[in-house]
């Protein structure tokens, strides 16, 4: 993947060294294997809040630099995050973008306190994108994923594609379609619906990256078998076979292995986001 001379956002708040902390319990490896299953590329709207106040409440304010950060992985966050919006104003009518955020073990955030152990998360409250850049060699090391810049900016597309779900409504509809699915015994299939289009959306970025902006984010043969192998890395059944116990279907909350790699597949293969319902797929 080139990306490098890319077209800048400048809109990254810049978090890192604020403080924030890690939960009690084990510390960041052991806490972002045991949260993967629940929280990997992104936060349950349903369940938001419950969901964060396990990590403690939020004290402070905390703001940092908004720009473009001058280092290496900043720099990757604010080119790649410019790409995918521009491709998105390209698809969708009245896109805005999403704030970026990028922060060291713990943030505040519209939807409580956040921490890097929670994997990078979209806020639909204060419509941000939370990413602590660590978690990317804990992709890599802990869970099997690649980590060439593909399989990172699949992560970084994955969470604009919440925020497009925010934009359109799906999520609001997700959400009120998971509460009746639970009332009646019928699982988490909204929120997989949810994760998986975001999947699709990620490859629907990816075979646009090069049309839009300057033309410098370029997807080069074989990134997208490293976006395939990070898929099938963090699908619900590879991580529930990684923490030792058994695969069940009814607790997944986005998707098999095999389902993550179709629809960011599907989302390459299409390069058009109508290809991306997942709702009617399930």
């Amino acid at each position: 993947m080139r990306w490098e001379g890319g077209e800048r956002g400048g809109g990254v708040e810049d978090r890192r060294g604020l403080g924030g902390g890690v939960a009690a319990g084990g510390g960041l490896v052991g806490l972002v294997l045991a949260a993967a299953g629940y929280l990997f590329f992104g936060i349950d709207p349903s369940t938001t809040q419950q969901v964060v106040s396990q990590f403690g409440p939020a004290t402070g304010q905390q703001e940092g630099t908004v720009g473009t950060p001058e280092d290496q992985a900043g720099l990757f966050v604010d080119v790649v995050g410019e790409n995918i919006n521009d491709v998105w104003a390209e698809k969708l009518n009245g896109y805005r973008k999403p704030n970026v955020v990028i922060y060291t073990q713990g943030t505040q955030t519209g939807c409580g306190f956040g921490q890097a152990a929670m994997g990078p998360f979209y806020c639909p409250s204060d419509q941000t994108i939370y990413l602590d850049l660590a978690f990317w060699q804990e992709m890599e090391t802990q869970l099997g994923a690649s980590g060439a810049d593909f399989a990172r900016a699949y992560v970084i597309a994955h969470e604009f594609g919440h925020h497009v779900q925010t934009l359109t409504g799906a999520s609001q509809q997700a959400e009120e379609g998971q509460q009746r699915a639970r009332s009646e015994g019928e699982g988490n299939r909204y929120s997989v619906a949810l994760e998986l289009q975001a999947d699709c959306y990620a490859g629907v970025w990816a075979a646009n990256a090069a049309q839009v902006g300057n033309g410098q984010v370029v997807v080069e043969a074989g990134d997208i078998e490293e976006g395939l192998r990070t898929a099938s890395a963090i699908g619900d059944d590879t991580l529930q076979q990684r923490g030792g116990g058994r695969v069940s279907p009814e607790s997944f909350t986005h998707g098999s292995s095999a389902q993550r790699m179709e629809w960011l597949q599907r989302g390459y293969q299409s390069g058009d986001p109508a290809s991306c319902n997942t709702f009617a797929a399930l």
